[in-house]
């Protein structure tokens, strides 16, 4: 299904017909959409009303200038795409990148989400800190080679699978990443914006219940799960760190990383 909202088109589908709303938001840049969640959170779908969307200038949405494609833009079709549908106070799930574009959501439009859901994400990008994370995982050889990965610097499609299996003890299958759509026109956008990332002073504008979701084993993660905490107005935030998970937890613990949000959900 589509929608048209600021400009663009958005493509989305739900599951679920009670309960409470979850909109799910996608990583990236570029190189994701909606379909790495499924079938996963399908097991969600008996409490509450997923929405999964892909986010202006991915998947199955509208495609148009990527030098006006921001994390901004894109918190606010969130809300625009919410009130287009007629969702009243949904909550929200940024995995990621999704968690940047979330957290915007919230800061910008402080009480329209019943809640936030931010997922293996952070709030500031730090090129130091995200290579000793996987440097820590995985070795100094991979440490070097996301901090290549992640700074202006290519890498080869096989350095990459290095980093990328350092994610997590599980990491999206190859069918599964064969599902995505991509739209790599968009990620050296992405990447900038990425690079430039410090939200800190958004985070106490959030006044929507947020549960900060994070694996121990995520090399991007704790330190930077701590600062959105220490960022959020007091009583604000709720931390749940995964035993055993890492960026994609709920491929590593599923039932403590749904129940979790299911949790949240009905809180």
């Amino acid at each position: 299904m589509h929608i048209e909202v600021n400009g663009t088109t958005l493509w989305y589908d739900i599951e679920g017909s009670t309960g409470p709303t979850l909109i799910l938001i996608h990583g990236g840049p570029g190189s994701y959409d909606h379909s790495y969640f499924r079938p996963w959170f399908s097991s969600l779908a008996d409490r509450m009303q997923i929405v999964y969307l892909d986010l202006r200038e991915h998947g199955r949405s509208g495609r148009g200038d990527p030098a006006t494609w921001s994390f901004a833009v894109c918190a606010d079709d969130i809300r625009a795409f919410a009130d287009g549908l007629g969702l009243e106070r949904p909550f929200a799930l940024g995995h990621s990148m999704g968690g940047f574009i979330a957290t915007l959501y919230g800061s910008r439009h402080p009480g329209h989400a019943a809640g936030l859901i931010l997922s293996s994400t952070f709030a500031r990008f730090d090129l130091d800190r995200l290579a000793s994370g996987f440097a820590h995982v995985a070795g100094d050889e991979v440490g070097a080679l996301a901090r290549r990965a992640y700074s202006v610097d290519d890498v080869t499609d096989q350095e990459w699978a290095r980093v990328f299996a350092a994610f997590g003890p599980n990491v999206p299958s190859p069918e599964a990443m064969a599902r995505r759509v991509q739209n790599l026109d968009v990620a050296p956008r992405g990447g900038e914006l990425l690079r430039q990332l410090d939200l800190r002073e958004q985070l106490p504008r959030i006044t929507s219940p947020s549960l900060v979701s994070v694996g121990d084993l995520d090399p991007l993660m704790f330190e930077p799960a701590g600062e959105i905490m220490a960022g959020l107005a007091p009583g604000v935030g709720q931390l749940d760190v995964i035993p055993g998970a890492g960026h994609f937890a709920w491929l590593d613990s599923p039932d403590h990383y749904f129940e979790s949000i299911a949790g949240f959900v009905s809180r």
